[in-house]
């Protein structure tokens, strides 16, 4: 695979481009590490001639300059003005009838027709990869709506051929989506695509029998997506602000603007929080504060929620199909990451949806995997039979903690309850890691997620359960549960990208190198965990029944714990460690058995012995 091809997802809102490597496909990303590159033209004067911008400099200029700056381009291609009238209304810019009566965007007296908006977009997509790579691009993959018309795929193929890429395929989003998750390796399966965008939605059921997808139904709404939610929030905050300082107050567009990103950044705050705060200075001495809540933001943007939910019922009456044959669904689109969305996906399909993959960049990736089979990469690079690498949590201290063990033959799934080693503790942090070696700095971070509102229990009352499960996909699914309080996290992970075959044998190799050091560190971490538990216990105590203790026990014990804690901070030696561990548990003996006959005597207050039948002997 010489020459690259290019995989890109030319999206409403966002698009961005992938490329097949050797560790499967990767995201190109610019010097800052962003992905996505906002699908916004910004035109500007500059002397004679007229500047045009493209990306997030051309975005952020969109409240100073609206009628100049093109956005939702994907809308208009190969509509008339009459199929786009709805749109109209809502977008800035002056949209005209051009050639054949197709709608075009007027920019200062001159037309430019969608397919060259849309070239001008994967100009900027093409010019990105060529700086990232380090070589010049000059074919590629494009995605679709699975719903485009020959029409609209052939002005999609005109739009990369005028950024001078000779475009190979244009495959269906869906399509692209369901290869990235590795569903072409189905034998017969059934899949539904829940594509829910920044400005669009689509539901979309794919037949894939022996790698060929075919689309049995599609539906959606082209004007429902992200944007209305966030419209939800800032119609909340509009509405309550003229409330509190009057009806007559003004939005100017810059205010107009930093409401849409707070509104935004609101939205995905509270796709992983319960709650978040937001303060606007208007101006004048005047600020707005206010909290919302999840189950808030929930109530406002049920309504649309549901609505998407209506187009996938149609969907299946459309197909003759119903929720149970369904056999994958698979979630694209950044409104997935709402918990709602996931919440009502699940319960229409009865199954728990695809969401491992990041659902903004799912479908570039499934384009970019075409592109490699295209040029000639084998599919079965991707085709996990086994783990690879073992997969576990990082444990109190920095410790691996395996879950399931390399070369576990796939479907498998493993668990382990796991406890909390502070008193209060209301939260925890799960790091899923990928690896041989025994610390999580040495083994590679697959995700984060939090497990949250766990009940206050003393430290180690906790019991929260971590479950591993890898689907036939090799999909990972981790989960947490703390037993007590019914309180559960999760979070879904597609382990098999990223890294190539020689990265995992160096990583195996590598684990038999550093084992002895490994194990050592390990034990060390172990150690020093239990040091840091008996200590507590031993503080407690002494808090409780220090009273107890005869003037040399008390030394005897002050002694032996200050030399502990001293070793604690210091000692790289695991049996050194313990040894002065047992010493300070040792001096502590006297102290525990006063507290044991304490609570003797206090439950046996009163009693007679034979009062207490099989619970205590009388020798």
């Amino acid at each position: 695979m010489d020459e690259i091809i290019l995989g890109i997802d030319l999206g409403t809102t966002n698009s961005l481009a992938a490329v097949f490597g050797p560790g499967g496909p990767e995201i190109i990303t610019d010097a800052s590490g962003e992905a996505l590159v906002p699908s916004v033209i910004a035109f500007s004067p500059e002397g004679s001639s007229q500047k045009i911008t493209v990306g997030c400099d051309a975005r952020d200029r969109a409240v100073e300059n609206p009628l100049s700056t093109v956005y939702s381009v994907k809308r208009l291609v190969g509509k008339t003005v009459d199929d786009v009238r709805d749109d109209l209304a809502v977008l800035p810019y002056a949209i005209v009838a051009g050639p054949k009566n197709l709608a075009c965007v007027n920019i200062d007296g001159k037309l430019y027709s969608p397919q060259e908006l849309s070239t001008l977009i994967l100009s900027e997509i093409r010019s990105r990869a060529e700086l990232a790579l380090g070589q010049e691009i000059s074919r590629a993959v494009i995605t679709v709506p699975a719903y485009f018309d020959d029409a609209q795929r052939q002005a999609t193929r005109q739009a990369g051929q005028g950024a001078g890429l000779n475009v190979l395929r244009i495959v269906n989003e869906p399509t692209a989506a369901a290869l990235a998750y590795g569903l072409d390796r189905k034998d017969d399966a059934t899949i539904a695509v829940y594509d829910f965008g920044g400005g669009t939605f689509d539901l979309s059921l794919l037949r894939v029998c022996d790698g060929v997808f075919q689309v049995l139904a599609t539906n959606g709404d082209t004007r429902l997506g992200g944007d209305d939610l966030d419209r939800e929030i800032i119609n909340l905050v509009t509405s309550e602000i003229r409330q509190r300082f009057g009806q007559t107050l003004s939005f100017p567009p810059a205010t107009r603007q930093a409401l849409r990103s707070l509104a935004e950044a609101l939205k995905i705050r509270l796709s992983t929080e319960d709650a978040a705060e937001i303060a606007i200075d208007l101006g004048g001495g005047k600020s707005f504060e206010r909290t919302i809540t999840r189950q808030q933001f929930e109530s406002l943007i049920g309504p649309w929620v549901e609505h998407t939910i209506e187009h996938c019922t149609r969907a299946l009456d459309d197909a003759g199909l119903g929720p149970a044959d369904i056999d994958e669904v698979v979630m694209v689109g950044g409104s997935t990451r709402i918990p709602l969305v996931r919440q009502r996906v699940a319960e229409v399909f009865s199954r728990e949806p695809y969401t491992a993959i990041d659902p903004d960049r799912v479908v570039a990736m499934g384009a970019a995997i075409q592109a490699g089979i295209l040029a000639g990469a084998s599919r079965e690079t991707l085709l996990l039979d086994v783990t690879p690498l073992s997969l576990g949590i990082e444990t109190l201290g920095g410790a691996m903690g395996k879950l399931i063990m390399r070369n576990s033959t796939i479907p498998c799934s493993a668990g382990e309850t796991f406890t909390t080693s502070v008193d209060g503790q209301t939260s925890v942090d799960i790091n899923v890691l990928q690896g041989e070696r025994e610390l999580a700095g040495d083994c590679r971070e697959l995700g984060r997620f939090q497990l949250r509102n766990i009940p206050p229990m003393p430290a180690g009352a906790p019991r929260v359960q971590v479950k591993f499960t890898i689907d036939a996909n090799g999909i990972l699914n981790v989960s947490a549960r703390e037993l007590r309080s019914g309180r559960e996290a999760a979070v879904q992970i597609s382990p098999a990208y990223g890294l190539t075959k020689n990265e995992i044998d160096t990583m195996v190799k590598d684990s038999v190198v550093h084992a002895m050091a490994d194990m050592t560190s390990h034990q060390l971490i172990d150690v020093r965990n239990e040091v840091a538990r008996v200590l507590g216990a031993i503080d407690k105590a002494l808090a409780n029944a220090g009273d107890v203790l005869t003037g040399p026990q008390r030394d005897a014990l002050d002694e032996a714990v200050t030399a502990c804690q001293a070793k604690l901070e210091t000692c790289q030696d695991p049996d050194e460690l313990y040894a002065a561990m047992k010493a300070a548990n040792d001096a502590a003996m006297p102290l525990t058995q006063a507290q044991m006959d304490a609570v003797l005597s206090k439950t046996l207050q009163g009693r007679a012995v034979e009062d207490l039948g099989p619970q205590i002997s009388s020798e």
